[in-house]
């Protein structure tokens, strides 16, 4: 075969893209060859549809099996190039002036055939370049494909998070439609229930008026009947002995009927509806542990003399004191919200609330500016509800179970809340705080 006639076949084995003798040759379907891996990483960053990076034609499919007779031609023909190579003063050994055909399979050198027998190398494997490189060639090409099967899982994994991106984009867009949707449903629900609980307090407020009228009426015409019977009586005490006898009986029958017939006030007692999600909304602000262990053991009055004085009874009364338990809190707050959570199940005396840091050993907190508290204290016969800043009555049912503090500082407002029924007690119309406040407790012994 002459030179030209070599040179041409020689070609015919050269990848037109690294422009080398084949290394994994593949046919693809226009019929034009190129080395595997050099195929993969022109057609890695192309757009579908694949086109042969000579004739551009299409190709139906990205994946070829291996062309054997072209791979061990173009091996051939790397041996052939290699014995000349082999032949240039690079490839001679200094020592021995011999060409360097074997490769030490320990040390990963070449060496010429002297070498190989000396002491450091007798005891190694060793094999001709060109069978070491190829086997050395086939086991790159196997981590090769190793690594392009990797290349190609993360491939898929970054077009699914980029598909993902998308997809996330598009769902958030939608679920933020789906939250206002659901929070405008909230905010109609929410208004439909306040206006019922209005509506409830206002027809329940009604009736308790109509019933406070109707015994004020009762009462005042009882009260007129006693007095007409005092008349009576006055007059029956003035007549002769012998004609009060003749009547006393009927007179003191009439007068213990008067007695047991007496009407009873009425107590109002509003109710509390439940406020939907107030619970969840008020654990966003929770916390733990707000009072001190340690407890303080004083004389403080909780009954109804303390709270509102003499005057609301309309005379003096001996003052009614009995030893309390008060505990404070383990820190102050100066600013945003805090709620928590108090369980009175076992005491029917008690008060609870804020009050200035400094108030820590006063049994007069009850009068101290800027004390926002909740009583429950007895008041004709009963246990009933009240507040300071200022005293009021709450005209509604005593908890017996927990009861939630919620401080909002920043906005000046303290709230009561009846945890068991999820409705609110009372709240404190917004103040401006100036002073750092204390969670304050105190349960009475009684």
């Amino acid at each position: 075969m002459d030179s030209d006639t070599l040179q041409a076949f020689q070609n015919e084995l050269i990848c037109s893209i690294c422009l080398t003798y084949f290394v994994d040759p593949v046919t693809i379907d226009c019929g034009h060859s190129f080395c595997s891996p050099c195929l993969c990483l022109c057609w890695e960053e192309a757009q579908t549809p694949l086109c042969c990076p000579e004739c551009r034609g299409i190709s139906e499919k990205p994946e070829f099996r291996t062309n054997i007779v072209l791979k061990r031609l173009a091996s051939l023909a790397r041996q052939a190039q290699a014995a000349h190579v082999n032949s240039s003063e690079e490839q001679i050994c200094v020592a021995h002036r011999e060409a360097k055909g074997l490769f030490c399979e320990v040390d990963k050198n070449l060496l010429c055939g002297s070498c190989s027998e000396a002491p450091e190398h007798e005891a190694h494997s060793h094999s001709p370049v060109q069978w070491a490189a190829e086997e050395y060639r086939e086991k790159l090409l196997k981590r090769m494909g190793s690594l392009w099967k990797m290349t190609q899982e993360i491939q898929n994994n970054l077009n699914q998070e980029a598909s993902k991106t998308q997809i996330l984009e598009v769902y958030v867009a939608l679920r933020k439609v789906m939250i206002k949707v659901q929070y405008h449903k909230m905010h109609l629900f929410l208004h439909e229930e306040e206006q019922l609980h209005l509506d409830t307090l206002e027809k329940e407020a009604e009736e308790i008026f109509q019933q406070l009228k109707e015994s004020e009426l009762r009462i005042t015409q009882e009260k007129e009947r006693l007095k007409e019977m005092y008349r009576d009586l006055t007059e029956t005490c003035h007549k002769p002995n012998v004609e009060l006898l003749q009547d006393v009986g009927n007179v003191l029958e009439r007068t213990e009927l008067a007695q047991m017939q007496k009407p009873q006030p009425v107590n109002p007692e509003l109710t509390s509806l439940r406020i939907t999600g107030i619970l969840d909304m008020l654990n966003s602000f929770r916390v733990d542990n707000v009072l001190n262990q340690e407890t303080t053991s004083h004389y403080m009055s909780l009954s109804e003399d303390a709270i509102f004085g003499d005057d609301h009874h309309g005379g003096s009364r001996e003052p009614q004191r009995a030893e309390s338990f008060a505990a404070w809190g383990a820190q102050a707050f100066t600013s945003g919200r805090h709620y928590w959570e108090v369980d009175v199940t076992h005491s029917s005396s008690w008060i609870l609330g804020v009050c200035k840091d400094s108030l820590t050993s006063n049994s007069n907190i009850i009068d101290a500016e800027e004390t926002f508290l909740l009583f429950s204290f007895k008041m004709n016969n009963h246990y009933g509800l009240s507040t300071n800043s200022p005293l009021l009555i709450q005209y509604v049912k005593r908890p017996l179970g927990r009861i939630g503090v919620f401080l909002d500082y920043d906005n000046g407002t303290v709230s009561f809340y009846d945890v068991c029924n999820g409705s609110l007690i009372y709240s404190f119309l917004p103040s401006s705080f100036s002073s750092p406040l204390k969670p304050f407790l105190c349960f009475g012994s009684h």
